[in-house]
């Protein structure tokens, strides 16, 4: 009679949850290469970013790789820093404008 495998641990569902968040961020850190869309570039780095963020709070990873993570998570958070759009005008300067037209 054939045994079943053994149910995963959670610990281990969790380390392989990890892992592919990791692989996923390597595919989101080639989208970024491969675009030239200041917008674009944005939301990878940003989501980058929040990734290693995760990443860095996840102890199946070792104290050294928590560590990296945390680097990375502050230069993508850098980089998108770089691409973010400007804040909207304040309303007040158009309210200005109207004002002088009429």
């Amino acid at each position: 009679m054939p045994s079943s495998p053994a149910a995963p641990s959670l610990s281990d569902s969790l380390a392989a949850a990890n892992r592919a968040l990791w692989l996923a961020t390597l595919g989101l850190m080639t989208a970024y290469m491969q675009t030239h869309a200041p917008a674009h570039r944005y939301l990878l780095a940003a989501r980058i970013a929040r990734n290693f963020q995760t990443l860095s709070q996840q102890e199946c990873f070792d104290q050294a790789s928590r560590a990296s993570f945390l680097r990375l998570e502050g230069r993508w958070r850098a980089c998108a820093a770089q691409f973010a759009p400007e804040p909207a005008p304040a309303a007040g300067g158009l309210l200005r404008f109207l004002r002088f037209l009429s």
